[in-house]
Order: structure tokens, then C-alpha cells, then sequence
């Protein structure tokens, strides 16, 4: 199997093999499941909103090839042409993009207005887009392919921030009244939802119409199976050809050909609610942080497939490990028997999503170690289309967590804003600091690269300093791929998974 890396781009027993999970399309004239150039798909979260871009099913439109916006990320992670061909910066607020030639999915040609018709909604919708988290942009049609962006305050990642999945520029028709967004069949990408099956499965044909050119693959069938042992038994079974995230534990039963190991900008963290209960105390907190600081979890859980982590920032971020700073001002770790004292009668609820098999597992050894601490812990394991509204509610007290630290913008700042920050959107640890706060702006508002590394860097050391977060691993993922698919992306940032030329043999 031959791989790219272009920028275009809670149950541990052994499950069944999911006979008759990929059937074949309603456009298959004979043959079985993947039979006349298809490919079969295993993705692992279900749908939240629908495959909405303005929720974490956006990433599925980006690795699917469905969707796509003004700018790309290339392989080095900077802004790349995509639906716009090219720009520039008139002042420090203002940006003109020029449109390529390219039409939507439904048959309407892409202009100007249609994409300013797209990031308005992106603007008004709520949630916003994590991307969006820490900037008003607003949007205006100069001409029939002539678009002007201007921003409050000065955006020197504007581009970057246009390549995120939730900025997909999609026909007029994907935006209904009541403020949903539908991306079948309204894309401009070269794969075209025709048909989405609730939270189970979705079809998706080539689009002959792609300004690009021709997919090598004639489409797509989805299924998504919440189960890793049951994604890489479909991939072993002959029931996928692309298996995402599979396991750990069930790496290594994989045939050596297809197994393929991307290091990512993934990092597992325990992340504790500040805003109210337990983890509210600093003391508290720290003592927490103490208490599963060191756990060996990247042989125990993961098979050696991660990395110790070092910051919220790993390996797969090149300039993080050099830049980093020391973390100072932190709150001494309350002792047990402080801890007992202070939680007398108060559970901690741990939650973790079986989405990633490995997070359950590692809960447990968390749990385990609080315990050991001085805490009571009762473990809530889910899936995350289940538990998402509860997280962002503020509902639990600590969370083993899995972020693509990179995934919104390809830059850290727009991570640490929706994550971290006073009024993020995606705050899930409820953090409220000025300090944070103060450093996160001073790095938004950082134009030159090197000096903007350093302050999301220091920005880290102020994040890292609340205890809001104790970063555990930053994981290798195991991508399982047929021996006779070609083509498949390998990407660190876990947007892009199949492109024009992935097919099968």
C-alpha cells in the first residue's frame, strides 16, 4: 500500500465480526461490498449533529473529501490554496481572497456570495466553531470572486484559521431556517454525500463535477462502529477496507501490511472542572495531579504506542520541546488527609468516552490512583455523542480526555482559546484565570512564527500552572488499511483520511 501525507487533503472483549455491516450501495450493479472501485469505510465516533461543520462531526467532511474551505493545510502545516486560489493581507485587519473556478455539489456555481453566505452562518452559530472562539470575522462580496474578510482585532493566522473543517464553504442550500446545516450533497469536495443513515452509516458518491479532477475511487460506504475491537475485526474479516483508530491492544493481531502507525498531535489528558464541586479547591487539584503524575500508562494501556507526555504539546509538534518553559506558581498538593477532610461525602465522577478503547483503561487506572490519593471516584464511561452535552455543561468533575491539539486551525492558538480561555467555547474545565487569559491573547496577537511559538509556549506554562489539565500521553495512532487499498492519507492532525487518489488496486 502506498501512503501520502498531503495537506489536501466502554467493551474490551472480543466482539463478532460485523457480517453484512458494509453493504453494498443502491449504485452497485452487482458484486459484493466493495465491489466496483468502492471503498469500505470504519470510522469510530457517530455523528452528534448530523455531520453539522459547526460540531466535531466536521472532521468527517475534511477526511472524507466532502468538504472543503478557502484554504488548506500542506504537509508542513501551512495555508495552501483550496477553494481560494489566492490572497492577501491588505492591512493588519483586512484580507482579500480570490475564488477559484469551482461549482457545489447541487450544481450551483461557487462565488463570492455563497461564500459569504457560509462564513455568516459560521458567525452566527451557536455554539460557534471552536475556530472561531477567539475572533469576529465578518465577510463581504467585493465581486462575483472577490471576497474581503476583515477581523476585530488583528488576525495574523487568518489563513490557517480558514483551513479548519468547521469553515467548509458549502452551497446556499445547506443552511436551513432554524439554523441546522446539511453537508449532503452541498459540498464542493470530489466525494458527495447522497444518503446519511442517522448515526450508523452514509454513502457517498464520486463527484464527477470536482474542480480538482476525478476521483480515483468511483465512492464511498461509511459505517461507523463505536467498538474498536469491532473496527479492527472488519478489517481483518474483509468487511472494511479502512479501519480508523484501531486499538492498541489489537495492533499488533493485525497482518504487518496493514497496520500503519502516524505519530499525532493527539495528547490524552485528565482534565478537571475548576468551575464547581471537588476540583474547584487548587490544593485539591494538585493533589490530583500528583496522584497519576508519572503513571505508566504508555505500556500498560497503550502497547507503546504513545509517548510520555511532556506539556499539552508532543512530539508530533516539532518546535514544542525546545520553546518549552518551566512550569512555576503551582498550589502544593493537598495530603490525604486533607483531601479526605475536604471530600468527605462528595464523590468525584470520572468520565471517559469508549470511542478511543484505550480511555476507559486508563481511567480505571486513575481511578485507582485518586483513590490512593484520598478521593471517592465513581467512573461514567460512555460514548462521546452521549456525554458531549454533559461535558460542555460542566456536568462532571474530571474527564480522561483525548484532543488533536492542532486539529481546529493548525495553529495552537486557536486550541488553547476554545479550550482554555475565559469565554472558550469548548472550555470543558470550566477555567477562568487572567493569567491564562493574558498570556492566550498575547499569542493570538504574535505575527512573526518564532516569537508566536514562544508565547503559546509560555502560554502553556500558565495553563499547566492552574492544574485545570495533567496532560498523561500524546498517542501514536494505529490506522488499519487493506493490503490492496492505495492512496489512504496518514495524517498527524487526523483531518484528512482518504483524497482524489486513494482507491482500491
Amino acid at each position: 500500500m502506498r501512503t501520502t501525507s498531503r495537506g489536501l487533503i466502554a467493551a474490551f472483549a472480543l466482539t463478532p465480526l460485523l457480517a453484512g455491516c458494509f453493504a453494498p450501495s443502491d449504485n452497485d450493479a452487482g458484486g459484493g461490498a466493495g465491489s466496483n472501485g468502492r471503498l469500505r469505510i470504519a470510522l469510530a465516533i457517530p455523528p452528534v449533529q448530523a455531520l453539522s461543520p459547526y460540531s466535531n462531526d466536521a472532521t468527517v467532511l475534511s477526511k472524507l473529501s466532502v468538504a472543503e474551505g478557502l484554504t488548506v493545510l500542506d504537509k508542513n502545516g501551512a495555508a495552501a490554496p483550496a477553494l481560494a486560489k489566492s490572497w492577501k493581507q491588505d492591512n493588519a485587519t483586512t484580507w482579500t481572497f480570490e475564488l477559484r473556478k469551482a461549482e457545489f455539489q447541487d450544481g450551483t456555481e461557487l462565488t463570492a456570495k455563497a461564500v459569504v453566505n457560509a462564513l455568516d452562518h459560521a458567525g452566527a452559530a451557536k455554539p460557534k466553531p471552536r475556530v472561531l472562539s477567539d475572533v469576529t470575522l465578518t465577510a463581504k462580496a467585493d465581486d462575483a470572486d472577490t471576497v474581503t474578510l476583515t477581523t476585530k482585532s488583528p488576525d495574523p493566522v487568518l489563513p490557517l484559521r480558514l483551513a479548519s473543517p468547521a469553515m467548509a464553504i458549502l452551497s446556499a442550500k445547506a443552511y436551513a431556517q432554524d439554523g441546522k446545516v446539511s453537508p449532503v450533497g452541498t459540498g464542493t469536495g470530489p466525494f458527495r454525500i447522497t444518503k446519511l443513515s442517522g448515526k450508523s452509516a452514509a454513502t457517498l458518491d464520486r463527484f464527477d463535477g470536482y474542480w480538482g479532477g476525478k476521483a480515483k475511487a468511483r465512492g464511498i460506504d461509511v459505517t461507523w462502529i463505536p467498538d474498536g475491537t469491532a473496527r479492527a475485526n472488519a478489517l481483518r474479516g474483509g468487511e472494511a477496507d479502512i479501519a480508523e483508530w484501531i486499538p492498541t491492544s489489537q495492533a499488533k493481531l493485525l497482518a504487518a501490511g496493514t497496520r500503519h502507525v502516524v505519530s499525532s498531535v493527539r495528547t490524552d489528558s485528565l482534565i478537571l472542572n475548576t468551575g464547581k464541586g471537588v476540583f474547584t479547591d487548587p490544593g485539591l487539584r494538585a493533589a490530583a495531579r500528583e496522584a497519576v503524575d508519572g503513571t505508566d500508562l504508555v505500556d500498560s494501556v497503550f502497547g507503546g504506542y504513545a509517548d510520555r507526555a511532556q506539556g499539552l504539546f508532543g512530539p508530533a509538534v516539532p518546535w514544542a520541546a525546545d520553546l518549552r518553559v518551566p512550569v512555576t506558581g503551582r498550589a502544593g498538593a493537598a495530603p490525604r488527609a486533607r483531601v479526605e477532610a475536604e471530600t468527605k461525602g462528595r464523590t468525584v465522577r470520572l468520565a471517559a468516552i469508549t470511542n478511543r478503547a484505550e480511555l476507559p483503561e486508563a481511567a480505571t487506572v486513575l481511578q485507582q490512583r485518586l483513590e490512593k490519593a484520598g478521593f471517592k471516584v465513581k467512573l461514567d464511561v460512555r460514548e462521546y455523542t452521549q456525554m458531549e452535552a454533559d461535558l460542555l455543561a460542566g456536568r462532571y468533575d474530571a474527564l480522561v480526555f483525548s484532543r488533536v491539539t492542532l486539529l481546529d486551525t493548525g495553529d495552537a492558538v486557536a486550541y488553547l482559546a476554545s479550550d482554555f480561555t475565559s469565554d472558550g467555547v469548548y472550555n470543558i474545565a470550566r477555567l477562568k484565570d487572567p493569567e491564562v487569559d493574558k498570556a492566550i491573547r498575547a499569542a493570538a496577537a504574535e505575527s512573526d512564527p518564532d516569537r508566536r511559538h514562544e508565547k503559546i509556549m509560555k502560554a502553556e506554562a500558565e495553563i499547566l500552572r492552574t492544574d485545570a489539565v495533567v496532560p498523561l500521553v500524546h498517542e501514536k495512532v494505529v490506522q488499519g488499511v487493506a493490503t490492496d487499498v492505495d492512496g489512504v492519507v496518514l495524517d498527524p492532525r487526523e483531518r484528512s483520511l482518504v483524497d482524489l487518489d486513494t482507491h482500491l488496486k
